[in-house]
């Protein structure tokens, strides 16, 4: 009676957890798992159950029981780290699949998030699995979470161009894109008064899947219209290094 009543009860609550973990909106492969084991804990623990009402002594199953889960947990104790990670980031949701990150050394497309690696695209094609626990473990930078981001280009000029000159120049540019944000208005302002140039900070706002077609095209057209303006973009000066063969 206790066994039949027992793997009811454990289907019954089976199914209920389903349809609140589902209701929770909580991913599929979370549920699976969730689910799967309390129904083997119930089951467990109704078995044990049994044996006690039989007369036998169940202190050495549970103690059995004990050791056999802290072997396998010391066992398998990067396994439930990343177990531990991708549960947290299940529910939490940092990222999502589509998402474009630069994580624990890796940088691509989310394609899945799975229990124990999340899979990510590379932008030249590949494949790259990376541990959940290495995710959790360092900075996050998700690219596309925000609509908007900014495009940070720099313009070196030389020290004889007129700088007003240069402040229009690139003011017309930036104009000219419709694809680049009124609000918040782009930022043009002299950065840095390097060795060999003046260093322009051209800042617009874009659309965040507009940010790599402006960033190209910008560049682009700020070099031709240098040319047409004359303005002098200086050459980069070029360090002379002397490597040792022997590290080399």
């Amino acid at each position: 009676m206790i066994l039949l009543i027992g793997w009811i009860a454990a289907r019954i609550i089976r199914s209920l957890l389903r349809r609140i973990l589902l209701k929770s909106r909580v991913d599929e492969t979370l549920v699976s798992f969730l689910v799967s084991v309390s129904y083997v804990a119930i089951m467990a623990f109704v078995i044990i159950a049994a044996l006690g009402k039989l007369g036998m002594q169940t202190a050495s199953f549970v103690a059995m029981i004990g050791a056999a889960g802290l072997a396998i947990g010391l066992a398998l104790q990067g396994a439930l780290t990343n177990f531990a990670s991708g549960v947290l980031m299940i529910i939490f949701k940092p990222i999502k699949v589509g998402d474009f990150i630069d994580a624990a050394g890796a940088m691509g497309v989310v394609n899945e998030i799975g229990i124990f690696t999340t899979i990510l695209k590379s932008l030249d094609n590949k494949v790259i699995i990376v541990p959940n626990g290495k995710l959790t473990k360092n900075n996050i930078i998700n690219f596309t979470t925000e609509n908007q981001r900014r495009i940070d280009i720099v313009a070196g000029v030389s020290y004889n161009d007129d700088l007003d000159k240069v402040r229009k120049v690139l003011e017309s540019i930036l104009s000219e894109d419709n694809r680049i944000l009124k609000d918040p208005a782009p930022t043009i302002g002299v950065l840095e008064l390097a060795d060999s140039s003046v260093n322009f900070a051209v800042r617009p706002w874009v659309n965040t899947p507009d940010y790599w077609d402006v960033f190209f095209a910008l560049q682009e057209k700020i070099k031709k219209r240098f040319d047409a303006e004359n303005i002098s973009i200086p050459f980069p000066q070029q360090d002379v290094h002397i490597h040792n063969t022997e590290q080399l």
